[in-house]
C-alpha cells in the first residue's frame, strides 16, 4: 500500500515565516501521524527565485509563451542560468534544514521507508510557495518512488453524473491551440501512438466548437498544446486556442464543470506558465492536472509528453510516470536549463490518483507487453440494494421476535437507566416538604414506646405544628394499622375531621402472598392512599402505579396511590381536577396519562396491572435533593420555617434503616451500585412528576407505537449493511461503525432529554452491528471463493 504525505503550509510570508503541518498515513485512510513545525523567515529565497526566473525567461529558447517581456538587452548565457539555479537550490535546502522545521524532517525519516511508494501533497494557496522547486528538496530526492504535487487548501469531491455506458478505449479531447512558432503536430503524433485511446482533436478551434465538445461528450482526459501564459497581476491563466482567440478557465467554467461531473479525470496543459491555469481549475475540483511551472521550450514539451505517455501506460501510476518523465528531461538540460523543474502535478486531495488501467474497461487490451493489473475499484455497493433490504428485514424480524419474547428486556432496561443518569440535573421541587423520621428520631421516642417509627405523642405534636402553618395537604407514609391511644383523643379527632391529612395502607396480593396492611381506624376511606409500588424483576422502581381496583378481601380499600391523593388535593386548589378521556385515560390539565401496556418500549410481557405510567425521576445529585426536607426533631424543637410549609405538600416518612423502607432506583452510588432511596423520597418523586405534568407542562415518559419502533430498528440495520457494502477497508468500516453507534446513542439520548421519549437503543444497536457482521462475512466468503 502506498503512503500519502500532506505538507500544509499555512498563512505567512517570507518576511515572517510559515506554519507547517505534516500528515503521514496510508493511502485512502486517515493520517496516522500529524506534527507541526515552521519554516523561518527568509526573504533571500524569494529574491533568488525571482533572479533565477528573470534569467531563465530571458534565455533565447524556442518556447511556447506569447508576449513575455525581455528584461535584458543582451540575453543571459546558459552558464548564468546554471549558476543562479545552483544558488537557489542551495539556499532552498538550507531553508528546509532550519531548526524550526527539523521536527518535520525527523518525523518523515522515522515513518517513511526508502522503498515506499509516496505521494506528497504540498497544500498551500501561496503562489510564491507553489513556484519554488520542491522537487529539489534533498529529502524528497532521497526517496526514488516519491513525487510531489500541488494542492489547494480548499477542496471537495465532485458528485459524478456519469452515463451508464463504459468505454473500451480512453476518451481524450485534445486541443491543439495557436501553433505560431511551435510544432503542435508532434504532440498530435505522440497522442496518436497511444494504445487503446479514442482521441478527438480540435485544431485551433473556435470557442463555440470547444464548449460544444465539452458539453456534448464524456471525456476522461483533456489535453492542450499551444501557447498559454499566466498574468502576474491577478494570477489568472490563459490559453490561446487559435490565432485570434484566448480564453481563461473562468470563461470555460460551465463547460469544464460539466465535463468534470461527467468523469473528466485528468487535464494536461503541455504549454507555458501553467500555474495560473491550475489555480483557476482548483475551484472546479478536477481530480488531477499536469502543468508547466514556467515557459517551456518546444522540444522539452514534446519530449516530456513522449516520456510521460510511455511511462503512464507502462507503470500505470500517474505520479511515478510524471517523475520518470521529468527526470528523463535531464538529458536536455545542457541545451535547455532547468527542464526537470517544469512539469508539476496539481491534485485534488479528495480524489484518489488514477492510473491508465483504471481508465479502460479491459485493461488486458491496453498493450500486450504491459503487465496485467487489477483496476482500482470505485466505491460501489458490492451487495446490491435488494440483498441489503432482504437481510435488513430478516434481521429486524428476528430481533423483533426476540425482543417480544422478553430476552432483551434486561439489556434495554439497563441502557434506559444509563440514559436517565446522563440527563442534566434539575432544581428541587419547592412545592414539597419532606419530614423524615430518622434513626435518631426513633431512638428519641423509646420512652414513648411507639408501635412503629412514630409515636402517638410525636405525631400529635407534629400535626399540630404543621397545621398551624397551613399546608395544602399532609401525607403520612408510615403504616398505622392500630388505633390512636386513649391518652391522645385530640390526635384521633384531628385525624377523623381533617380534610388535609392522608395516610397509607397496603393492598393484599394473594399471588405474592401479601396480606396487606389495614389503614388507621380513624381515617375515612377518601383520605387513604395505597403504598403499593410496581417493581421490576431486578427490584428497580421504574414505573409509577397510579390506581387499581383492590381485592374484595383486602384490608386496604384505597383505589388511588398516596402520591395521587396528595397531588389531586393540591391541584384542586389550582383549579385542576382529574378527568377521563373517552378511551378511559387520565387527564390532568392538558396532560394525558396513557397507561403502559404489557409490551411498552423495553418492557415485554410486564405485568401492567392497574393504571401505570413510566416514572420520570426528577434528576438530581442525590436522593435527598428532590425537595426540601427536615427531620422530626427539628420540627418538634421549633426549627421549622412557616414559609417552608404554607401552601405546600408535606410528606412524612421514615428514613431509619431498621424499618427497611428503601427502594432501588435507576441511579447509582459513587461506587457504581444502584442507589436505594427511602420510600418517603420515592413518594416525593411520584408526586413531583404529577405536579410537573399538570402545572409545568413537563412531558411524561412515553414510547413509540410498535411499528414505529420496528421501522427505527430496520433503518439502523439497513445502515449497517450500507456501511459494509460501500466501505472496503476494515479501518474505514470500523471508524464509520463507531460513528454510527455514537450517533445512535446520541439520538436516543436527545430523544429522551428533549422529547421524554424512550427510543429502542439495544435492538437498533444489535441490528446495526448484526447486519454489518453478516454482510462482512458474506463478502469475505464471496470474494474468497
Amino acid at each position: 500500500m502506498g503512503k500519502l504525505v500532506i505538507l500544509k503550509l499555512g498563512e505567512g510570508n517570507f518576511e515572517q515565516g510559515f506554519p507547517v503541518t505534516l500528515q503521514i498515513g496510508d493511502e485512502n485512510v486517515r493520517p496516522s501521524v500529524e506534527i507541526t513545525g515552521a519554516l523561518p523567515p527568509n526573504p533571500e529565497i524569494l529574491r533568488d527565485y525571482y533572479r533565477w526566473q528573470s534569467i531563465y525567461r530571458n534565455l533565447r529558447l524556442s518556447s511556447r509563451p506569447i508576449g513575455l517581456p525581455k528584461e535584458f538587452n543582451q540575453a543571459p548565457s546558459l552558464e548564468d542560468c546554471q549558476q543562479v539555479t545552483e544558488e537557489l537550490k542551495v539556499r532552498f535546502n538550507s531553508w528546509l534544514a532550519a531548526d524550526s522545521f527539523r521536527t518535520i524532517r525527523e518525523k518523515w525519516l522515522e515513518k517513511l521507508m526508502l522503498t515506499d511508494n509516496i505521494r506528497v501533497l504540498l497544500q498551500t494557496k501561496d503562489l510564491q510557495l507553489q513556484k519554488l522547486p520542491w522537487h529539489l528538496w534533498d529529502l524528497l530526492e532521497r526517496y526514488p518512488q516519491a513525487e510531489i504535487a500541488l494542492s489547494a487548501p480548499a477542496y471537495e469531491q465532485v458528485n459524478l453524473n456519469r452515463i451508464a455506458t463504459t468505454y473500451d478505449k480512453v476518451k481524450i479531447l485534445a486541443i491543439l491551440g495557436n501553433s505560431q512558432g511551435i510544432d503542435t503536430k508532434a504532440d498530435q503524433a505522440l497522442l496518436n501512438s497511444l494504445p487503446n485511446a479514442d482521441i478527438t482533436f480540435l485544431v485551433e478551434p473556435q470557442c463555440q466548437d470547444l464548449t460544444d465538445q465539452l458539453w456534448e461528450q464524456h471525456w476522461q482526459i483533456l489535453f492542450f498544446a499551444g501557447h498559454s501564459s499566466t498574468e502576474e497581476t491577478n494570477e489568472i491563466g490563459k490559453i490561446y486556442i487559435n490565432q485570434t482567440e484566448s480564453l481563461t478557465i473562468s470563461q470555460l467554467k460551465y463547460a469544464l464543470k460539466k465535463a468534470v461531473e461527467r468523469g473528466l479525470q485528468l487535464a494536461i496543459f503541455n504549454s507555458c506558465d501553467g500555474l495560473g491555469l491550475a489555480r483557476e481549475f482548483a475551484c472546479l475540483h478536477i481530480p488531477q492536472m499536469i502543468v508547466m511551472r514556467e515557459p517551456v521550450p518546444d522540444r522539452v514539451a514534446q519530449q516530456f509528453l513522449k516520456y510521460f505517455l510511455s511511462a503512464f501506460v507502462r507503470v500505470n501510476s500517474l505520479y511515478l510516470a510524471v517523475r520518470e518523465a521529468r527526470e528523463r528531461l535531464q538529458g536536455l538540460e545542457n541545451q535547455f536549463p532547468c527542464a526537470t523543474w517544469l512539469p508539476i502535478i496539481c491534485q485534488n486531495p479528495a480524489e484518489m490518483p488514477l492510473n491508465w488501467g483504471e481508465l479502460c474497461r479491459n485493461i488486458g487490451n491496453v498493450h500486450t507487453s504491459l503487465p496485467k493489473t487489477t483496476p482500482v475499484k470505485r466505491i460501489t455497493n458490492r451487495l446490491g440494494f435488494s440483498l441489503l433490504l432482504l437481510i435488513s428485514m430478516a434481521i429486524t424480524g428476528i430481533l423483533t421476535g426476540v425482543r417480544y419474547s422478553g430476552v432483551l428486556q434486561p439489556l434495554e432496561l439497563s441502557a434506559f437507566d444509563q440514559l436517565l443518569r446522563l440527563r442534566p440535573p434539575e432544581k428541587a421541587d419547592s412545592r414539597l416538604l419532606i419530614v423524615t423520621v430518622t434513626e435518631e428520631d426513633v431512638q428519641a421516642q423509646k420512652q414513648e414506646k411507639p408501635q412503629g417509627s412514630l409515636s402517638d405523642k410525636s405525631l400529635a405534636k407534629l400535626l399540630e405544628k404543621l397545621e398551624a402553618y397551613q399546608p395544602e395537604v399532609i401525607g403520612l407514609d408510615i403504616y398505622r394499622d392500630y388505633p390512636v391511644g386513649k391518652d391522645y383523643p385530640a390526635l384521633a379527632e384531628r385525624m377523623r375531621k381533617s380534610d388535609r391529612f392522608v395516610a397509607v395502607c397496603q393492598l393484599s396480593d394473594s399471588q405474592a402472598g401479601k396480606l396487606g396492611v389495614k389503614p388507621p381506624p380513624e381515617l375515612s376511606p377518601h383520605n387513604l392512599g395505597f403504598s403499593d409500588i410496581a417493581i421490576d424483576s431486578d427490584n428497580v422502581v421504574r414505573r409509577h402505579l397510579l390506581a387499581l381496583t383492590p381485592s374484595p378481601s383486602s384490608p386496604c380499600t384505597a383505589t388511588y396511590a398516596l402520591s395521587v391523593q396528595l397531588a389531586l388535593r393540591y391541584l384542586y386548589t389550582k383549579g385542576i381536577q382529574l378527568r377521563f378521556t373517552p378511551d378511559g385515560a387520565w387527564q390532568l390539565g392538558k396532560q394525558g396519562f396513557k397507561p403502559i401496556e404489557a409490551h411498552t418500549g423495553g418492557y415485554q410481557g410486564v405485568d401492567a396491572f392497574g393504571h401505570q405510567i413510566l416514572l420520570n425521576y426528577r434528576s438530581s445529585g442525590s436522593s435527598e435533593a428532590i425537595a426540601p426536607h427536615i427531620t422530626l426533631q427539628q420540627v418538634l424543637t421549633g426549627k421549622l420555617n412557616a414559609n417552608a410549609v404554607k401552601g405546600k405538600i408535606v410528606i412524612i416518612g421514615t428514613t431509619a434503616e431498621t424499618f427497611g423502607d428503601y427502594w432501588l432506583t435507576p441511579y447509582t452510588t459513587p461506587k457504581g451500585k444502584l442507589q436505594a432511596i427511602p420510600g418517603v423520597f420515592l413518594q416525593a418523586q411520584m408526586v413531583s412528576q404529577l405536579l410537573g405534568a399538570a402545572l409545568d407542562g413537563q412531558p411524561l415518559l412515553w414510547t413509540w407505537p410498535f411499528w414505529d419502533e420496528v421501522i427505527w430498528v430496520w433503518g439502523w440495520s439497513f445502515l449497517g449493511g450500507l456501511l459494509t457494502a460501500y466501505l472496503r477497508r476494515f479501518t474505514y468500516l470500523s471508524l464509520a461503525g463507531g460513528i454510527a453507534i455514537i450517533s445512535l446513542y446520541a439520538s436516543c439520548f436527545i430523544f429522551l432529554i428533549v422529547y421524554s421519549c424512550w427510543v429502542p437503543l439495544i435492538p437498533a444497536m444489535l441490528a446495526l452491528v448484526g447486519h454489518s457482521l453478516i454482510a462482512t462475512t458474506y463478502l469475505n466468503i464471496k470474494f474468497k471463493n
